[in-house]
């Protein structure tokens, strides 16, 4: 696979701007930014909650990665967006948790994590996804 291929399932959020879910080229996969959007209504869940936002969003990434044949093991870089620095030690618990899981080779993503403004206010937490699939 050489072309550039848009990534689209409906187990994850539809974007709500100008974008793909994610992108495949060759072996790369790139996601999109996700926040904690039920994919069914479309609409912010657990407002106040960053850990289940995160759980949310992660969720979100691996059903989108599922799409493009990958999966969280594929994983080379996570980067995660969070509003506010005190959100930081519940924000990384229930990444820690959803993450090692999903990780049975045991190598674990690279991650930077920025604290930044989000574009809509529910948003506590955002992240995206770099894979490479063999």
């Amino acid at each position: 696979m050489s072309g550039k291929q848009a990534i689209s399932t409906t187990k994850a959020p539809a974007p709500a701007f100008s974008f793909s879910q994610a992108v495949r080229k060759g072996p790369i996969v790139q996601v999109s930014g996700q926040g904690a959007v039920d994919p069914a209504s479309g609409e912010y869940r657990h407002q106040g909650d960053v850990g289940a936002q995160t759980t949310l969003v992660l969720t979100n990434i691996a059903a989108i990665l599922e799409a493009a044949g990958a999966t969280l093991d594929d994983v080379v870089m996570l980067r995660v967006y969070l509003t506010d620095r005190a959100l930081f030690p519940e924000m990384n618990e229930a990444y820690a948790a959803f993450v090692a899981e999903r990780t049975p080779s045991g190598v674990l993503p690279a991650r930077t994590t920025v604290f930044t403004g989000l574009p809509h206010p529910d948003m506590l937490v955002e992240i995206d996804a770099l894979a490479v699939v063999a």
